[in-house]
């Protein structure tokens, strides 16, 4: 675990003015991985949905420029932040980041699994820039052309893939959480982000199904392509381990919006696994409480 001392800030706007100067829109990040700056809403009812143009900062990824001195000021205003966040999907580079994650406690293998994406659809994941995690999992950060809008998604690609792009973020290496350091992967550092190959961009960006409705679904709620990963993960979880996926992949599916659509199909994978019902209810229930909290501006963080 890295570290926070009184150095950290001072480093932490040193790598966003770093990355800021190759044309990536950076925000400052507190040690949660949360957006540093409060914002000027908070408490407002009916909660405002501005998204800056009230002209304050304190919107999250909103927030994010490349200009140096507009960067000084968002830190001035957040002296405690330890990092900071990369929006995606903006000009010039128009950033889509491939979050792969690693966690024993889920048996989930995220960077096999867009292995075998790529051998099924016959794209390959070119060098690119790659970003290590706290955790033991990375960020490949790839760029789209500027006609494809990348939407944020959790899970739909497959368990443990979590995709960043218009409207979300990721945390910029040299950043400090809680958890630890954000670092380039060996090798990486001199590389620009790479174009995304076109197979995997049609996944990316292709139309989500709508929910089939069918007798069986009555009895098992089918979700659409955005829960599919989910709704496996949790299907796939072994004793001693449903409660914590189910509850994972609650709190993915709320983070992004669709979690109350998907809420009765993860109860039913749930029971398939053993988990009781009321049990099942329990952790999504948790989940629901727990993400909202983090409020708006925390979707899409990485």
């Amino acid at each position: 675990m890295a570290t926070i001392d009184r150095q950290t800030p001072t480093l932490a706007l040193a790598h966003a003015l770093a990355a800021a100067g190759r044309g990536l829109p950076v925000f400052p990040l507190s040690a949660t991985k949360l957006p540093a700056l409060r914002s000027p809403h908070h408490g407002e009812q009916p909660p405002a949905h501005c998204r800056g143009e009230c002209g304050l900062p304190g919107h999250g990824v909103h927030d994010a420029t490349t200009d140096p001195a507009t960067v000084r000021a968002l830190f001035a205003a957040a002296p405690r932040a330890t990092g900071y966040g990369i929006a995606c999907g903006r000009a010039p580079r128009r950033l889509i980041g491939i979050d792969l994650d690693v966690d024993p406690a889920y048996g989930s293998d995220a960077a096999g699994a867009l292995r075998q994406l790529a051998l099924q659809h016959l794209f390959t994941i070119p060098p690119t820039v790659t970003v290590l995690t706290p955790n033991g999992g990375r960020h490949l950060w790839l760029t789209g052309p500027a006609d494809a809008t990348v939407p944020n998604s959790a899970g739909r690609l497959a368990p443990g893939i979590d995709i960043r792009g218009s409207g979300g973020y990721l945390v910029g290496p040299g950043s400090v959480t809680a958890h630890g350091r954000y670092r380039l992967a060996p090798g990486t550092a001199h590389l620009t982000p790479a174009p995304c190959p076109r197979a995997l961009l049609r996944l990316l960006t292709q139309p989500r199904r709508p929910p089939t409705t069918t007798r069986s679904a009555a009895l098992t709620p089918t979700p659409d392509r955005r829960g599919e990963g989910l709704i496996q993960f949790v299907l796939a979880a072994h004793e001693g381990q449903r409660n914590t996926r189910l509850f994972w992949a609650a709190c993915r599916a709320y983070e992004h919006g669709f979690g109350d659509a998907l809420a009765d199909a993860l109860t039913a994978a749930a029971v398939r696994t053993g988990l009781p019902e009321h049990e099942a209810r329990a952790a999504i229930a948790s989940a629901a409480r727990l993400t909202s909290r983090r409020g708006e501006e925390t979707n899409g963080a990485a």
